[in-house]
Order: structure tokens, then C-alpha cells, then sequence
């Protein structure tokens, strides 16, 4: 972050430094503290002293505590591996960026470590509660040629997801909509807006579970809006088992792991941007997706 500017209106804003992060910083860390152990330091690497002279636009960094995270089970599968790219199969609750109150818990962080790639990044979304494929760059040099082709709709995906037999439905179907989400809404929402989203939905299998018939529905989505597959199921009248948001938000734990969405990212195919070799991958992962083991400690 960076001290503002001298304002004309308010010559004298600050007289120290400690005053500016006291008024910046006060509802979100203990300045006094951070002060006092040198957390907060120049671009120099020096340790900011409370009572240092205001100095306008300087920059000081600072890391906050972490929360704890618990730790979500289930493997990640690296299915693929090269110079350019890794192709993992995530299990649920993990989430792909670190974001919130998923920091450590996710992706990125756990295997820039686990692989020794700093510099990985991915290359697609895939939602939190989603399993399934992710495809991430090894370094920044090829992220954008592989990001380009994830933008223009050049990569298949196809999922699958366990959800109720509707008999009287005729599919094959092809859904299309307008998605549009509002922030602070959990939930997405059709509107009469020109479509933006469209996906395939196709019964592929029936399983028996004992209590009642479950559909196993191959979903191939021609567009990525957020919540695409999830919404037009739900509007199709056969909504994703055990989705914590469709068709109502549930007030679920953050640490429980006990019901994943039965929805799985299974196969992605395209034409690498590089060298023109036709990539595909498959899931390790088979629906119905079970509760992963915790961790031993």
C-alpha cells in the first residue's frame, strides 16, 4: 500500500507515519503491535518506525496473520506433467486461487510448493465445490497463448454430474439463457437479456441407489458463465445432488467435507497453441464422488 499524496485541502494530514497506519489500519491489525515486532517495512526493506516523519506516496508492506484453514481432504492428482503445462484432478472444497478465507487451502499454493513451481498458475476457473480437471501453466512466459485459447471457446470440456431422473424430459436438450450475478448474491439468476450461456445436456447412465434412481447427465457447456451447468440443471428441473446453492443456499460449515457437489470436470481436449499437438485428459475421478478421507495426523 502507499502513503496519499499531500492534499492542498489538508497540508498536514500526518504528522508520523504511526499516525497514518494507525487511521489507515486500526479496524483490521494491531498497528501498535505490527509496529513494535517491525512488520511493517519500506520498498528499502527497512522496518517503518512509528514515530518517522509522514512521507507522502512511499510505499509499506506488511503481511497480515492467516487464519486457520482446515485442511481439505482428498488427493491431488496430477494426471499430466511437461515443460509447459500440469494438468491436475481437484478434489472438492479445494479452492483453485487462494482467495477469502482459502489461502493455504488451495491450488496454487499447495502445489507451487508440492512441485516446486513458483510461478504456476491457472489457466481456466473451476468452482470450489466443483471436482474435477484444472489445467495450470508451469510458468508465466505460456500463460497467455493457453489463457487466449480458453477465451475463445477453442477447448473442450465435458462434465458429469449425478442429479434426479425427470422421465417426461426429452433429452438430449440444448439450454440457453442470460446468467448474470450480482455481488453479495450467492446465487446466479436467469434475466431477458440476449443469451450468454449455453450447454448440452445428455442422460448417459442410470444408477440404482437403493432408495430411487439417479441420473448420471453428460453436460458439455459451449460457454463459462459462473454457475453455468448448475443453473441450467436446476432449470431443466433436476438440480445437482448435494449443490450447497441450487435451487437453495445452505448454511454449510466451512470445514465440512461430508457432502461433495456431485458434479465432476471429466475430460478436456484442445489443439496446444504451441506445438499443435492434440491434448486430451480424463478425470481419474467417477461419479458418485464419495467423501474424501481426512488427513492422518
Amino acid at each position: 500500500m502507499s502513503t496519499p499524496d499531500r492534499d492542498r485541502a489538508r497540508p498536514h494530514p500526518w504528522p508520523t507515519m504511526g499516525a497514518w497506519l494507525l487511521e489507515r489500519l486500526a479496524e483490521f491489525v494491531d498497528v501498535a503491535a505490527f509496529l513494535a515486532g517491525e512488520r511493517f517495512a519500506y520498498q528499502s526493506g527497512e522496518p517503518v518506525v512509528g514515530s518517522d516523519p509522514y512521507q507522502p506516496h512511499t510505499f509499506v508492506w506488511f503481511h497480515r496473520d492467516l487464519a486457520d484453514e482446515a485442511f481439505v481432504p482428498g488427493i491431488i492428482h496430477v494426471v499430466h506433467r511437461d515443460a509447459r503445462l500440469v494438468v491436475i484432478d481437484k478434489p472438492a472444497f479445494l479452492s483453485t486461487i487462494p482467495r477469502g478465507r482459502h489461502v493455504l487451502q488451495s491450488v496454487v499454493v499447495r502445489l507451487r510448493a508440492e512441485l516446486g513451481l513458483p510461478e504456476l498458475s491457472p489457466l481456466h476457473r473451476l468452482d470450489r465445490v466443483t471436482s474435477g480437471l484444472l489445467v495450470l501453466a508451469t510458468e508465466r512466459r505460456w500463460r497467455g497463448a493457453y489463457q487466449t485459447m480458453f477465451q475463445r471457446g477453442e477447448v473442450g470440456k465435458t462434465y458429469r454430474a449425478l442429479a434426479p431422473l425427470r422421465p417426461e424430459l426429452d433429452l438430449p436438450v440444448t439450454v440457453r439463457n442470460h446468467l448474470a450475478t450480482r455481488r453479495g448474491h450467492w446465487q446466479a439468476e436467469v434475466t431477458d437479456d440476449p443469451a450468454n450461456a449455453e450447454s448440452l445436456i445428455e442422460l448417459e447412465t442410470v444408477l440404482q441407489d437403493g432408495v430411487q434412481d439417479i441420473g448420471v447427465y453428460r453436460l458439455t457447456p459451449r460457454t463459462g458463465r459462473t454457475h453455468q451447468l448448475r443453473m441450467h440443471m436446476l432449470g431443466l428441473g433436476i438440480p445437482i445432488i448435494d449443490d450447497p446453492v441450487y435451487p437453495v443456499v445452505q448454511d454449510v460449515a466451512i470445514d465440512d467435507f461430508t457432502r461433495p457437489l456431485q458434479l465432476l470436470a471429466s475430460e478436456v481436449t484442445f489443439t496446444d497453441p504451441i506445438d499443435g499437438e492434440l491434448r486430451r485428459f480424463e478425470s481419474v475421478r467417477t461419479l458418485p464422488l464419495p467423501a474424501e478421507a481426512a488427513r492422518a495426523e
